[in-house]
């Protein structure tokens, strides 16, 4: 059984109302704003309503899970909160840090250490993310792209450099979670 199911994951279509949230988000302003705001108010709100609500779930209709990865140079756990893609029965994560220059430092931490907790609504479990080949990273953002049209646009504005692309997979006791 993959991530998909293990947390009953789904990716619903969002409304007129959302789809206008999303095109503000996906600006350039809008995305230099949410970048250094939204992870503190979406944990926030995750962890008030159990899992049942983050403010990008609320006002854009995105999918969006908790993704807790062990820091790269701390050792210490860190939450980010990331819109889960449909991949097969497994979820994608793209690290395209809403376009910005740099990449985000989930990314590193993976890289680091593959081993991380997924939380979405009220399930949480352990996964190991791999990082996708060219092929699963451009199906990626083809299929990001229709959960939320701002990663088309987070590609182009980071051409820079390589948006890494994760795929998460349900952990076995042999991976050490």
């Amino acid at each position: 059984m993959g991530v998909l199911n293990q947390l009953g994951f789904e990716a619903r279509p969002a409304n007129i109302l959302q789809q206008l949230v999303q095109k503000v988000s996906s600006s350039r302003p809008g995305a230099w704003f949410f970048a250094r705001t939204l992870h503190v108010q979406d944990k926030a709100l995750f962890k008030a309503t159990k899992g049942r609500l983050t403010v990008p779930t609320l006002l854009a209709g995105l999918p969006v899970l908790m993704l807790t990865t062990t820091g790269a140079k701390t050792g210490k756990r860190r939450t980010m909160p990331l819109v889960g893609i449909p991949i097969d029965d497994d979820l994608a994560i793209i690290g395209s840090n809403y376009g910005q220059k740099n990449t985000p430092g989930w990314v590193y931490n993976l890289e680091a250490d593959p081993t991380a907790t997924l939380e979405y609504r009220d399930r949480t479990i352990e996964v190991v993310a791999r990082r996708a080949d060219d092929h699963e990273a451009d199906r990626a953002f083809e299929l990001g792209s229709a959960v939320y049209p701002g990663f088309a646009k987070y590609r182009a504005r980071a051409d820079h450099r390589i948006i890494r692309v994760f795929v998460l997979e349900v952990a076995s006791p042999a991976d050490g979670a």
